[in-house]
């Protein structure tokens, strides 16, 4: 399937686009704050990836960071941006910085809550400089409580020269939700903050991607309606949909289209008839690839992502990307409730090869 470029999000791409503008013609000190919320698969990283590769003039310096796949660690996001960077220079306590860092040869003891956190602002701080810099965190909802401590720290410090980007699903879908409430309340009552909350896309935005996704055919009406009502408007759920069927013309596509779910079986996500937006539903049976089945059978074994690298053959990213699939398309929040979830279904997961 050729690549699609996004669509329906051009007044957010702009609204981000400004804060930028404002964060370097004003010189301010303090951070401007964008808050981005919205489902699962609806487009929050995508939008948010997009704008800063758009943004003019170029951003001095990027730090970007999200949650471990395999379960939240004390910092996550601070350890993913000082991952490769050199930070001798910083001027920092070198066993505090291995903390933040989350290296292995990281002390035992560690200092303080209170100290640790004012060390990981100060670190964020030395990094960004003089700036202007973007502060990208993705998936606040899935961050550990330090790293959303961290997040509402930086929205309101002095001397941040910064764009803070949070991307976020709704507080009941997280780790910690009344945490993650308190802290997009905390981001969104900044002064000048932008706020945007992602919807489904809409039936004709649905049909602009069948006319990218079939080389500028205009697609039939029933087609646009029957994918836009099975997928909910949901950008990932219609994009894997195409791709899953990349060789097929839109009339054999439309055959292939789902029907009505059963109650008890449902096989898509699906519209929610009483509401004025689609909401998309988490399938209680989703399809998995085989490799996810084999990732799966793994993780009911308990293994770690080294471990079923090691027994599929296959590499540590890869086995990331199949446990972040394997969380989607089972509404799981961690690799434990994934294997909880496989045992409850009784699904017929492979045991791992030794």
């Amino acid at each position: 399937m050729m690549p699609v470029s996004m669509v329906g999000r051009a007044g957010e791409l702009a609204e981000l686009d400004r804060a930028w503008s404002a964060v370097g013609a004003a010189r301010r000190s303090a951070p401007a704050v964008a808050v981005v919320t919205g489902a699962a698969g609806v487009g929050k990283s995508l939008l948010v990836a997009a704008a800063v590769d758009a943004f003019t003039p170029r951003p001095a310096l990027v730090l970007s960071g999200a949650a471990r796949v395999h379960g939240p660690a004390p910092y996550d996001w601070l350890a993913a941006v000082l991952t490769g960077r050199d930070t001798s220079r910083l001027g920092l306590p070198s066993d505090a910085l291995a903390w933040l860092a989350q290296q292995p040869t990281a002390p035992r003891e560690r200092y303080a809550p209170g100290t640790l956190l004012r060390l990981a602002v100060r670190t964020v701080q030395l990094l960004v400089g003089v700036g202007p810099a973007v502060l990208v965190v993705d998936d606040l909802h899935a961050l550990d409580p330090a790293s959303v401590n961290l997040i509402g720290e930086l929205a309101t410090v002095a001397d941040l020269p910064a764009l803070l980007v949070v991307a976020s699903r709704p507080p009941t879908d997280a780790v910690a939700p009344d945490l993650t409430r308190r802290a997009l309340a905390r981001l969104s009552g900044v002064r000048g903050a932008v706020r945007q909350h992602l919807g489904p896309l809409r039936p004709a935005e649905v049909a602009e991607v069948l006319t990218q996704v079939y080389g500028g055919t205009t697609p039939s009406g029933r087609l646009v309606t029957s994918l836009w009502r099975c997928t909910g408007g949901n950008p990932y759920a219609l994009t894997e949909m195409l791709a899953a069927h990349a060789n097929e013309g839109p009339e054999a596509l439309l055959r292939r289209l789902p029907g009505p779910r059963h109650p008890r079986q449902p096989t898509a996500p699906t519209v929610s008839a009483s509401a004025a937006d689609p909401v998309v539903d988490v399938p209680l049976d989703p399809e998995l690839t085989a490799r996810e089945v084999e990732v799966l059978g793994c993780l009911v074994a308990g293994m770690s992502n080294k471990q079923v690298a090691k027994a599929l053959g296959i590499s540590v990213r890869t086995v990331t990307v199949h446990v972040s699939n394997l969380l989607r398309k089972t509404g799981s929040v961690s690799r434990t409730e994934v294997a909880l979830w496989a045992v409850r279904h009784r699904l017929p997961v492979p045991a791992p090869v030794d």
